[in-house]
């Protein structure tokens, strides 16, 4: 009889495979116009592809392990991926921001500026009154967090939020067996 791999072993793989594709897709997208790295649409087609990948492994995994899977080995198998996942996209954005090209830190940065301002419009605040100590602070902050402290703070954060999503897929990949049920 072959021996079920636990949640954290079955994540590996998957993790590792979500992480380079994500990174491909960055790399990609910096190849063609490092500008879309910083578009909406762009951060997007990443977010759902990454569901997209982990749902699919998450049932693989249901699958293989007698196709059912409690919330938590569901949570734990999705948490890990993420995780694993978001490691490698870490590395492959300091490889980026921090050797390849750090000029692109700078151009991002002030692109999110843009677009933050841009959005303050649409909901009716006018830039132009604020109190430029603030503009400047936004800018600042804006920009340190493609340093390599900035980078690691937002995995950090990054964490929180992988361990929301992971709720929500444990949710969606759950099974349980309803013969067992009295």
């Amino acid at each position: 009889m072959e021996e079920k791999q636990s949640p954290f072993q079955a994540a590996i793989k998957p993790g590792l495979t979500i992480g380079l594709v994500s990174l491909a897709l960055t790399f990609i997208a910096y190849f063609i116009n490092s500008t879309l790295l910083g578009s909406a649409w762009f951060g997007l087609v990443a977010i759902v592809l990454f569901f997209v990948l982990i749902i699919y492994f998450g049932k693989q995994y249901r699958s293989e392990i007698g196709g059912f899977m409690s919330f938590g080995t569901a949570f734990n198998f999705s948490f890990t991926t993420m995780v694993i996942s978001g490691l490698v996209g870490l590395i492959g954005q300091i490889l980026l921001f921090q050797v390849i090209d750090p000029s692109l830190a700078g151009v991002l940065a002030d692109q999110a500026f843009e677009n933050a301002l841009g959005f303050m419009e649409n909901l009716g605040q006018d830039p132009d009154t604020m109190d430029p100590a603030i503009l400047e602070k936004m800018r600042t902050d804006t920009a340190s967090s493609f340093t390599l402290a900035g980078q690691l703070k937002n995995f950090g954060f990054g964490l929180i939020v992988y361990a929301i999503i992971a709720l929500i897929l444990g949710a969606i990949l759950k099974k349980r067996d309803k013969s067992l049920d009295y």
